[in-house]
């Protein structure tokens, strides 16, 4: 408990003293997130927030991980650095969807390669167990690239990236404490304190984003977590055994991995690059509501710590009825929003076209009372 404490703690306290120097910094080398037509802020904010999040994570994790217990955790970190220069160098100076798709690929390597990654069993997932090999290694770099995307996606609105790491960081955190995997413990719960110190800056009204650079680590740090939590829940001699656990661990990631799995579906369908920036994501849906940031990122959370509940409760119908079940929910609840968010926009738009109606027949009849002059 007490690296856990000192690994949170130093993560926290790095973070939370250098997002003010960053913020400067930002401010001086004109290094901000211009507004457009499809961003929601309305004001140039400083992006480099994923620097201080970084710092105070890998702090945090090489003063709390024990010697003896951090045989793995090169690999974590090497991993995290290239996403860390990935996300710094897209933050800064644009980095193509294909590079940093590449740029993905090389970490997801590592850890599969080095750091054992990887899901070798189903669990039951469409009556799936053991995979072969290769299978287990494409499955595993796609799920590392999707679950990295995840967070990079969701981070569209103040406070929502940030306060669902939290979520998951400290959900992952407190399993693998109580299972005695110190190292992925003081993994989740470095995250965790430095997402905490960050929030304070980045809750609305945001005075920095984490960027790529955050988002990106923060999908990674989520995906190695997920995949552990999946492999050792699901072995039946693990101290807290879970059935489901592929559905517990999707749950966990509820939010952002629908919401990303529904866009980058939407985006093939139409015969465009999953990567392609657009405005389907759910936070634009309910901003398209009128919602607040703080009201979208209270209820993503909210929804995501029900779906834990129900998918925990509902483990013993088996992984594959339980991910169907909470992908049919999630489905509905997307389409009712969806479906009063166009309500309101025709709402929205049809005063505009009844005045313009007035006005058309106003100049009408001002035309035919009009008197002709003779030739």
């Amino acid at each position: 408990m007490d690296n856990i404490i000192l690994s949170a703690a130093l993560a926290f306290l790095i973070t939370f003293f250098s997002i003010p120097v960053i913020i400067q910094i930002a401010k001086d080398k004109k290094l901000f997130d211009e507004p457009d037509e499809r961003k929601v802020h309305k004001v140039v904010i400083p992006t480099l927030g994923g620097l201080g999040i970084f710092a105070g994570f890998i702090i945090g994790m090489l003063l709390g991980v024990p010697s003896n217990l951090a045989h793995e955790m090169q690999f974590f970190i090497a991993a995290s650095i290239v996403i860390f220069f990935l996300g710094m160098k897209d933050d800064i100076l644009i980095l193509s969807a294909s590079k940093k798709f590449m740029g993905q690929l090389l970490a997801a390597g590592i850890l599969i390669k080095f750091g054992g990654v990887q899901i070798s069993n189903m669990h039951g997932v469409l009556g799936i167990h053991e995979l072969p090999n290769i299978a287990s290694i494409v499955l595993s770099l796609l799920t590392i690239v999707v679950i990295t995307n995840s967070f990079n996606l969701i981070d569209g609105i103040d406070g929502l990236a940030g306060s669902l790491g939290i979520l998951t960081t400290t959900i992952f955190g407190v399993y693998f404490l109580y299972t005695d995997h110190l190292m992925y413990a003081v993994m989740a719960f470095s995250l965790a304190g430095a997402l905490g110190s960050f929030l304070i800056y980045n809750f609305s009204p945001a005075k920095i984003f984490m960027g790529d650079t955050g988002s990106l680590l923060l999908g990674l740090i989520n995906a190695i977590l997920v995949i552990k939590f999946i492999n050792i829940a699901g072995t039946p001699t693990s101290k807290i055994f879970f059935d489901s656990s592929p559905a517990i661990g999707f749950a966990i990631l509820m939010v952002p991995l629908t919401d990303t799995l529904r866009v980058f579906s939407l985006r093939l369908l139409n015969r465009r690059s999953p990567f392609s920036p657009d405005r389907l994501h759910i936070h634009h849906f309910l901003l398209d509501l009128g919602w607040s940031h703080r009201k979208i990122t209270l209820c993503c959370v909210s929804m995501n710590i029900i779906f834990i509940a129900a998918a925990y409760f509902m483990r013993s119908l088996g992984p594959t009825a339980v991910l169907l079940i909470m992908l049919g929910v999630a489905a509905t609840l997307t389409y009712i929003v969806y479906h009063f968010r166009q309500k309101k926009t025709i709402q929205n738009a049809a005063p505009t076209s009844v005045h313009e109606k007035q006005v058309v027949q106003s100049k009408f009849f001002s035309l035919a009372s009009d008197p002709i002059e003779a030739d």
